[in-house]
């Protein structure tokens, strides 16, 4: 990923200074000081949202949101494990706030501990796919790059954000059961036999 946004950066500078060879380096300066000022402004934004979520964590209210999300993660990624469907749900609550930082540690853990399931390839698939697509209550991340920017209406895009992941992510969930089919299915199927059932 870095080696393509390198190689887009260099033609873009190189198309820049063939065009218009007197702003080149007014608009890298320019863009270099919007970038920074946009960075300043997200920091603060996740600053507070990560202290929130400390406040929410030692208060028990993180922990309602994680056990609601169980049952859901539970027939999701098809394990029982509880360490796992603490770190998998607790990823999923952040996300639906839209703080994406914040919900990177427990990715990783849930990652880490997911790669160690029966279901490893489907459920790693699973969680990278809801996290590609996170169904958005509050885009907290998105409205304060919007407010950085000046935006007069930082929030007229939480209905049509919350539509669209909502249908990214059903999508993504149907399209992943669909090509990496986990071995166990609900109805108790596994590696092609049924409990008291016999196939052929």
């Amino acid at each position: 990923m870095n080696a393509i946004f390198t190689v887009i950066f260099i033609v873009c500078n190189g198309v820049l200074l063939i065009l218009s060879p007197d702003n080149f380096l007014s608009a890298l300066l320019d863009g270099a000081s919007k970038s920074a000022t946009l960075c300043l402004s997200l920091v603060a934004s996740y600053a507070v949202w990560l202290g929130l979520m400390n406040v929410w964590q030692d208060s028990g209210v993180t922990n309602v949101a994680s056990r609601l999300l169980k049952p859901l993660s539970k027939r999701l990624f098809k394990t029982d494990d509880e360490e796992t469907l603490n770190a998998v749900s607790m990823n999923l609550s952040v996300n639906l706030l839209g703080v994406s930082g914040a919900a990177t540690p427990y990715g990783i853990k849930a990652a880490q501990l997911l790669d160690k399931t029966d279901e490893a390839e489907y459920a790693s698939s699973m969680l990278f796919v809801l996290n590609a697509t996170s169904i958005q209550l509050i885009p907290t991340s998105i409205i304060g790059i919007r407010v950085a920017l000046g935006s007069n209406a930082p929030l007229d895009i939480l209905l049509p954000t919350l539509i669209t992941t909502a249908f990214s992510t059903i999508l993504g969930v149907v399209l992943t059961r669909f090509l990496i089919p986990p071995k166990r299915s609900a109805f108790g199927l596994k590696n092609g036999r049924t409990k008291g059932v016999c196939t052929r």
